[in-house]
């Protein structure tokens, strides 16, 4: 997907966010839709289907975790990627934008073009997934689904079953933070009983295979894939 047809919404209640923010997704080719309060954000999330939504938490009218929520139940915008802007601190925040559905968070103040590098990871999932297969390429690894095996640098290997499929659920959102309770329910679902450990030790034996920088731990929430 080419920068021109990516649609970004930029939801702050501070005019110089806007602007700013605003100029420099603008100037890197994307398209840019901005509204100052959450009503105005659900409003034009519903006519435009953005594939990004960033959001501002403290807004008037309807703050971002409401809009966050309302736009969750939009059946169109199930597969848009959602971020938080959140100042330094607010640790509140963060958990309830997860909980509203959030996909990441990204912390204020921050320089703009930062953010922008920021915007640029969380949209390579649109870019990575083969269309119409089973086959993910992402930062130097490929995934295939229909083998259960992954190949990094060029070297082939089979994983168990349980490490697979924890990686695979990760790498099908880069950025995104899966929270603990999803992934047991995604990856180990009813079958059996596990105890609370379980996912940290396979996190530990896919960063010992694939490398320590590719999961990033969310203290307190989950895991995600980095791109």
């Amino acid at each position: 997907m080419k920068k021109k047809d990516i649609q970004i919404l930029l939801v702050d209640d501070e005019p110089d966010i806007l602007e700013i923010v605003g100029y420099n997704l603008s100037s890197e080719g994307y398209q840019v839709i901005t509204a100052d309060n959450g009503a105005k954000a659900v409003k034009l999330a519903q006519k435009h289907k953005p594939h990004l939504i960033i959001l501002d938490v403290m807004m008037p009218e309807m703050d971002g975790i409401e809009a966050c929520e309302q736009i969750r139940k939009l059946p169109d915008l199930e597969h848009a990627i959602i971020t938080f802007l959140t100042a330094r601190g607010e640790d509140y925040s963060q958990m309830a934008g997860f909980d509203a559905g959030a996909d990441d968070y990204i912390t204020k103040p921050i320089k703009p073009k930062v953010l922008v590098s920021k915007v640029k990871a969380l949209l390579r999932r649109y870019r990575d997934e083969e269309p119409g297969s089973n086959i993910v390429k992402l930062s130097g690894i490929t995934i295939n689904r229909d083998e259960y095996k992954i190949e990094q640098n060029g070297e082939e290997r089979s994983l168990p079953r349980k490490e697979f499929e924890l990686l695979s659920l990760l790498a099908s959102k880069p950025g995104k933070v899966f929270k603990r309770e999803d992934i047991l329910d995604k990856v180990w679902g009813n079958d059996i009983v596990v105890g609370g450990r379980t996912i940290d030790v396979h996190i530990r034996k896919l960063r010992e295979k694939i490398g320590d920088d590719k999961i990033k731990t969310i203290k307190g929430v989950g895991y995600k894939f980095v791109v």
